[in-house]
């Protein structure tokens, strides 16, 4: 099956086990860090679980790549998923959360689904086809003035365990709060990336390591016409411990604004 033809299947597996988490009855917020391990468990076990029994039809050959000790393989194709993208907002009631499913083919990401069930949108993406939202087409953010922009960023899981990439966010923020509208994050790293994918947020930039929640949305971007490069140029790849995604037109601009950032 080529790549585009799995994004129609791909949607219908990401609404239906978004749907089971939206219609499921969520647990009283946790208390402690044991507490969350284990509401996090309960929500993520069994629908991690469906949407390995239900991509292993599509591709049944593809590896599966566990969601927080991601090692991709060089060559051969690789499932890369998160059943509840912002599980920490999930679990505290908040409605910025998604599934997600990207097909991983050499270390590079050739399938994309975003499935957001509180909001009921989709974004999808395929290697050369574009990025949609619903069917639409998307497409970044025109704007060229820096100080009319609206802006997001994010953190790795368990930021504590990248020390340097935890320094140069606080960095970043004093080089880029004087100079931008606002500054945001919206929750999933995935669904911001999308969302400057579409140019509802005009850039987005973050630093460590996070290719589980950052390849489906690169593609997403990508496909529609954005930039996407770590935050000193050099194209984003899986590994890479920087990324800014922005329109064209403010590409230069950001990475002037954080070249001091190290």
């Amino acid at each position: 099956m080529p790549d585009v033809d799995l994004l129609a299947p791909l949607t219908a597996v990401a609404q239906r086990i978004g749907k089971r988490l939206l219609d499921r009855q969520r647990p009283a917020p946790a208390r402690t860090l044991p507490e969350l391990r284990a509401a996090f468990a309960a929500v993520d076990g069994p629908a991690a679980e469906a949407l390995r029994v239900e991509l292993a039809r599509l591709r049944p050959g593809a590896q599966w790549a566990d969601e927080l000790e991601l090692r991709l393989p060089e060559l051969g194709e690789v499932w890369v998923t998160d059943a509840v993208d912002g599980a920490v907002q999930y679990l505290q009631g908040l409605p910025q959360w998604c599934v997600t499913i990207t097909l991983v083919r050499d270390r590079v990401p050739v399938a994309a689904v975003l499935h957001s069930p509180p909001l009921g949108e989709t974004y999808a993406a395929a290697v050369g086809h574009g990025a949609t939202r619903d069917g639409a087409p998307v497409v970044p953010s025109a704007k060229a003035d820096t100080s009319a922009t609206v802006i997001a960023t994010s953190h790795p899981p368990f930021a504590a365990e990248q020390p340097a990439a935890t320094a140069r966010a606080g960095q970043s923020h004093s080089a880029l709060l004087p100079e931008v509208s606002a500054v945001r994050n919206l929750g999933p790293t995935s669904w911001q990336l999308a969302d400057t994918a579409a140019g509802r947020l005009d850039a987005f930039w973050m630093y460590g390591t996070d290719d589980t929640n950052l390849l489906g949305g690169a593609l997403v971007a990508r496909e529609a016409g954005a930039c996407v490069t770590d935050t000193q140029g050099a194209p984003w790849t899986a590994g890479s411990d920087s990324l800014l995604v922005t329109g064209r037109r403010l590409h230069g601009r950001f990475l002037e604004l954080l070249r001091d950032v190290r």
